[in-house]
């Protein structure tokens, strides 16, 4: 069929197609999948836990719902003498271990020819670039990936600055007419304000901002996304939505696991680090920020680093981190039944360490919408139970005019927006008991995402790798929303190192008493304590 007979005139209001363009290419058209551009995927540390059990398997179910280019390429960069075969055998076995999707031979076998593993003795391994220069290049020549890389780093902070100097005096990012380079990073941005600037600094060698995608894989979650929609697409909740009907705020990612072989990595980063500073300030700018123009990537950063800028660590005018936060660690005991160790007992853990496997800090936002409104952040290892949400709690009605007794069982209306691992949203609010008394008693109203959709939601990495390669950015967090992060976080951070030890709780509970006094000094009680 011809091309140019396939335009049509746009309806009243609508965008007109570009003239001789493919109307089964239009943008609008949700039916149709978005499909990354031919390219070179370099990832380096494709040996570590995050690529065997979360990158790979993504991969692989990217390119089995066609969402992958079949020229696509994955380069394979580590420490072990493997051959190309090696490679495609680790992450066949990674794939079948960990994919969503059904294993399809023909999917793999168009996969796996386009796999190279280059073996580095060590990140300063000039020899190393040089032949993973050569071997990119031949890919562009036999798999036609048109000169599009995208490089993933999946590293330790450390070698960030050995890997970015050599990745730029190799050549392999200089730009080229028609194709793109592009920079993954794995969390941690850095350790504090200094370091993530310094990171910046080191990653603006190889690539310009707009092609850096910070990674932070809460934002890949179908959940995540929902706060949007369920914001901005309802309009019964934007009137209540602000400090005149909200009370407060919690925002809540708890484990009931210790830290396992994470040791290494763990012992130097602690809870508030690790999740508070880029999950949770995430899902509290998702939660309290204005209304996007678009779905833009600039567009929804302006919005969140608004929010961010706004954020306060004072309660009530006063700066007292000694009562707006808490820290704790996990003591020896049991839980489920089972003995479980100490984290100073766990295997790696330094002896002394003052590292936190609990984390809790009480924030307020300086606008008009949330003046007053508190923000309770916790997160923690060895909790009750495993669960991630966001709860809206708003105010109490000023009058009721039913009996006490009728009112004793009901509390506050609130919003929950469950992330995981029960993926939904629940309202509760207050309803009569059925009988021949005025009796009231909170009742909940259900959404699940198990019961309502028929399609699975993708994992969270399956949705961020595929928008690095399509370069969309808005579930990326740019630079400045790191830099407005390390800012609030900062000061808690040297405040703890100047004290003593962390509180001590025991495993199954919600954390240290000093957590509940938080909440205690506002005269309130943290969910499911």
């Amino acid at each position: 069929m011809d091309d140019s007979s396939t335009s049509s005139t746009p309806t009243s209001g609508s965008a007109a197609p570009v003239t001789g363009s493919n109307p089964l290419l239009d943008p609008r058209d949700l039916r149709m999948p978005r499909i990354a551009d031919p390219c070179v995927l370099v990832m380096f540390g494709i040996t570590g836990d995050l690529a065997r059990h979360k990158l790979l398997p993504a991969i692989y179910d990217l390119a089995n719902r066609g969402l992958l280019s079949p020229s696509f390429s994955l380069v394979g960069v580590g420490r072990r003498s493997w051959s190309d075969d090696d490679l495609r055998a680790y992450v066949e076995q990674a794939a079948r271990a960990g994919a969503r999707t059904p294993w399809h031979q023909a999917i793999w076998d168009q996969l796996a020819a386009g796999m190279r593993f280059v073996e580095f003795s060590s990140f300063e391994d000039d020899g190393a670039y040089s032949r993973l220069t050569g071997v990119v290049a031949d890919l562009d020549a036999t798999r036609g990936t048109s000169g599009n890389r995208a490089f993933y780093l999946s590293i330790p902070p450390g070698w960030f600055p050995a890997v970015t100097q050599r990745i730029a005096a190799s050549g392999l990012v200089d730009e080229s007419p028609g194709s793109w380079r592009r920079v993954v990073i794995e969390k941690p941005f850095g350790h504090d304000r200094a370091s993530a600037t310094e990171l910046d600094a080191l990653v603006s060698r190889i690539v310009r901002p707009d092609d850096v995608f910070r990674v932070d894989h809460y934002l890949g979650k179908e959940t995540v996304q929902n706060i949007l929609a369920l914001r901005f697409a309802n309009t019964m909740l934007e009137p209540l939505w602000n400090q005149r009907y909200v009370g407060h705020v919690q925002i809540t990612m708890a484990e009931n696991i210790g830290i396992g072989t994470r040791a290494g990595y763990y012992d130097t980063i602690g809870s508030a680090r690790d999740v508070i500073q880029n999950h949770l300030l995430q899902l509290l700018a998702l939660t309290a920020m204005e209304e996007p123009t678009s779905m833009t990537a600039p567009a929804v950063r302006a919005e969140k680093e608004k929010v961010l800028a706004s954020v306060r660590l004072e309660r009530h005018g006063e700066l007292d981190l000694d009562a707006t936060t808490a820290r704790g660690r996990y003591d020896a005991g049991f839980q489920g039944g089972v003995p479980v160790k100490g984290y100073l007992e766990e295997d790696g853990v330094a002896p002394g360490s003052r590292t936190e496997t609990f984390a809790a800090v009480r924030l307020e936002i300086a606008n008009r919408r949330w003046a007053g409104v508190p923000f309770y952040l916790r997160t923690g290892k060895r909790l009750a139970r495993r669960v991630t949400e966001v709860a809206v709690v708003f105010k109490r009605p000023p009058f009721l005019p039913f009996d006490d007794a009728a009112t004793a069982g009901v509390g506050a209306n609130t919003i929950v927006l469950r992330i995981q691992p029960d993926e939904g949203i629940t309202l509760r609010l207050a309803s009569k008991v059925p009988g021949s008394h005025m009796e009231l008693r909170d009742v909940s109203m259900d959404f699940g995402y198990g019961g309502t959709f028929n399609e699975e939601s993708p994992e969270a990495y399956e949705r961020l790798i595929l928008d690095a390669l399509l370069g969309d950015a808005p579930l990326f967090p740019h630079q400045r929303e790191v830099d407005l992060s390390w800012r609030i976080l900062d000061p808690v951070i040297e405040r703890w190192a100047a004290v003593g030890e962390p509180d001590g709780y025991r495993p199954g509970s919600w954390g240290p008493r000093s957590a509940h006094q938080l909440l205690a000094r506002d005269g309130r009680t943290w969910r499911r304590s």
